[in-house]
């Protein structure tokens, strides 16, 4: 298992590092950013940086940092960019096809935001410590995978607050595993959004949920033993035999629950 771990940990970095040579230079020209001390000028969503060549390359990427761009070195796509530019709009550019440039640089943003869900699903499931939620982790990994290479208009359709909600529960439930193997417990989800993730059956004793979003969340039958539940929104959430021994929380709010 660690050798494969391993193996499948350096696949993972792969697929999530950002290939220029393959990228119509989306990171250049579909973000915004105001001139600040990250960024030496301002520049408009879906307008070319001026240091864009024309083979969409930066022209002073050598010096980025020197002439205040820091942004630009911090900045990553995380695998997005060759993804989009070359499955999703099948190697056109926006130059090429101007008429799809908008919609391409809607569908480089939110295949994003999926690739910062692939990472940590990726590799939390090549831990040790994840094999009860193994495979509820790489049929998610799969799904969200899948959507990732699929057209703009699937893309685009798509539900990316479930899909966020569906991979903030897991990511949940895989850091219990994590620090029951290690023997600690002292995990903090304060203020996070597990709106209407199934939560049933889990292990959360201590678990900080200080004004997290649990509405609609299922919670049947959740070890809720020492849990700090102030402040959470647990409007709708299902309690159904869970133990709430020792959990701290507003009464207000718990008389919201079902």
């Amino acid at each position: 298992m660690p050798e494969q771990a391993g193996d499948e940990a350096r696949e993972a970095d792969e697929q999530f590092r950002g290939k220029c040579e393959d990228c119509f230079g989306l990171c250049c020209v579909a973000p915004s950013f105001p001139a600040s001390a990250d960024f030496a000028i301002t520049k408009e969503a879906g307008k070319p940086c001026p240091n864009l060549a024309a083979e969409f390359r930066c022209t002073i990427h050598s010096s980025l940092n020197a002439r205040g761009f820091r942004g630009c070195v911090a900045y990553d796509c995380f695998g997005a960019g060759q993804k989009v530019s070359q499955l999703a709009f099948g190697g056109r550019s926006g130059r090429d096809a101007p008429e799809t440039a908008e919609r391409m640089f809607e569908t480089f943003r939110f295949v994003r935001h999926l690739h910062e869900m692939l990472i940590p699903l990726t590799v939390g499931a090549t831990l040790e410590a994840a094999e009860p939620l193994r495979r509820r982790l790489n049929a998610l990994r799969e799904d969200i995978d899948r959507l990732t290479r699929a057209g703009a208009d699937e893309i685009l359709a798509a539900d990316l607050l479930d899909y966020r909600r569906r991979t903030n529960s897991l990511l949940l439930l895989l850091a219990c595993e994590l620090t029951r193997a290690d023997g600690t417990r002292k995990i903090s989800r304060r203020g996070v959004d597990l709106s209407n993730t199934d939560l049933s059956h889990a292990d959360l004793r201590r678990v900080d949920f200080t004004n997290a979003s649990l509405h609609g969340a299922r919670l049947t039958y959740a070890d809720l033993r020492g849990a700090n539940l102030t402040g959470a929104d647990l409007t709708q959430a299902d309690l159904t035999g869970a133990d709430l021994t020792g959990a701290i929380f507003d009464a207000t709010t718990a008389d919201r629950a079902i």
